[in-house]
């Protein structure tokens, strides 16, 4: 089954998004696959049914629609995925309605939640990443809030924040943290949100803690 969450009003979207994520299995396996680290062979054995795992996962894509390349190969997919035993989610911005129609077409349940053009306001998510790389622990603070403020959702904070981690590694800056310190970092933050759900937790509170005790 696939399910859509899509659209500029990220509060809404995210809290009917988060509200969705309860209502599933918290022993559900869960991968979260953003448009940094898809692999077309991994998805591709997640709807195969090819795969190892043994029991349903759950996939959940992150912007990845927001890539041409990513997007060609997903929405050729989506049949597929529409037909395996496990859950795809795709948190999305705004789409245009070929898309959706494509998702209608493989069955999937469409959220889709508009603000008035007015009041649209998209906030700068690569303010964090630019805080991680001179490790700025105040400023990383508050434009965490500010973004949760605004409503982005922890997940695609977590993928920012994760691919500049890995980014620094690939580059070798290790001007302000050691190699040793960005690779605990990105493992720890890889697990943060899927953990706090399991353990019923609050994710919010969970993630800022972390980014208050990292470094």
């Amino acid at each position: 089954m696939i399910y859509l969450f899509a659209g500029d009003d990220v509060k809404n979207k995210h809290a009917n998004y988060e509200k969705f994520l309860k209502s599933i299995p918290k022993d559900a396996e869960t991968f979260f696959i953003n448009k940094n680290d898809f692999n077309p062979t991994q998805a591709m054995s997640l709807y195969s049914g090819e795969s190892l795992f043994s029991k349903k996962c759950i996939v959940v894509f992150l912007n990845v629609l927001e890539n041409e390349d990513i997007k060609d190969f997903v929405l050729d997919k989506l049949e597929s995925m529409g037909k395996s035993k496990n859950l795809f989610i795709f948190l999305e911005g705004s789409l245009n309605k070929t898309i959706t129609d494509v998702f209608k077409k493989s069955r999937a349940e469409l959220n889709i939640f508009e603000q008035p053009k007015e009041k649209k306001e998209r906030y700068n998510n690569f303010l964090l990443a630019y805080d991680l790389e001179r490790r700025d622990k105040l400023n990383l603070w508050i434009h965490f809030r500010q973004a949760i403020d605004l409503g982005v959702g922890m997940e695609e904070l977590v993928g920012v924040l994760f691919w500049k981690a890995k980014d620094m590694m690939l580059k070798k800056n290790f001007s302000k943290f050691k190699e040793e310190e960005l690779k605990s970092f990105a493992e720890k933050l890889s697990y943060l949100l899927p953990e706090a759900r399991k353990k019923d937790l609050d994710a919010e509170v969970r993630f800022e803690e972390f980014l208050l005790e990292a470094f």
